[in-house]
């Protein structure tokens, strides 16, 4: 197979483009981090275990947040990717149960990065059909949250999912999203922290489980305290 030539100045412009781009991204490095100016609330005190007709149900454990990328070790500003969890299953008084996860990770770089469901229910043996993004309006004057649903299965377990990702002051559950968030932040110099916020359902049809999770999370946001709810909602 003969080889390709390229012109002189083409790879002159390459190896500048290089050395470019490692400069940049020395000098541009987020060093400040967003979590040590905004002191994350205690979620277990923050999220209620009764409100509306929702009751909790001590006996329920949600799938937790996985690292399959064993994208763990610790950097000088975190030890894990979350430094709180807190995962419940309330009962809406008529028989169905909504199963809560809040996660929250002081640092959002490319290492400790907020693990979505896809990755989490397919490391725990699901798996993911009919994803689809949504929005719901959680509150009259404010914007509507984005939000991701999918399928995830296992055997006999069929179990609809919602959630979001907010980083920094953003929801961002794409990974095109993530990336420009973080970029974002990082040109002012920040590392931005972040929360996945995640709800399901087990053994209801799709329509009614999404159903019953968009009236989970409006009656979840609107009992947080409203000086914690932007946590939950980003800038919106």
């Amino acid at each position: 197979m003969a080889s390709v030539k390229y012109p002189r100045i083409h790879i002159i412009l390459a190896c500048i483009a290089i050395v470019g781009c490692a400069v940049l991204a020395t000098v541009l490095a987020p060093r400040q981090l967003m979590a040590r100016t905004a002191a994350s609330p205690s979620l277990e005190t923050v999220i209620p275990r009764q409100f509306g007709t929702w009751t909790l149900v001590p006996e329920i454990s949600p799938v937790r947040p996985a690292d399959p990328d064993a994208y763990v070790q610790p950097d000088p500003f975190a030890g894990k990717i979350y430094s709180q969890e807190v995962g419940r299953g309330y009962s809406d008084g008529h028989g169905n149960i909504v199963m809560l996860m809040v996660a929250y990770g002081p640092v959002q770089n490319y290492r400790l990065k907020s693990h979505r469901p896809e990755i989490c229910y397919t490391a725990n043996g699901f798996r993911i059909s009919d994803k689809a993004e949504a929005a719901i309006n959680y509150r009259n004057g404010s914007q509507p949250i984005k939000m991701t649903r999918l399928i995830a299965a296992r055997e006999s377990r069929f179990e609809p999912v919602t959630y979001w990702l907010r980083i920094g002051n953003d929801i961002a559950n794409g990974v095109v999203d993530h990336q420009l968030s973080r970029l974002k932040y990082g040109l002012r110099g920040i590392i931005p922290d972040g929360a996945l916020i995640r709800v399901s359902t087990v053994g209801l049809p799709k329509d009614v489980s999404f159903k019953l999770q968009d009236q989970f999370i409006r009656d979840l946001l609107a009992a947080i305290p409203p000086q914690e709810l932007k946590f939950f909602t980003g800038a919106g």
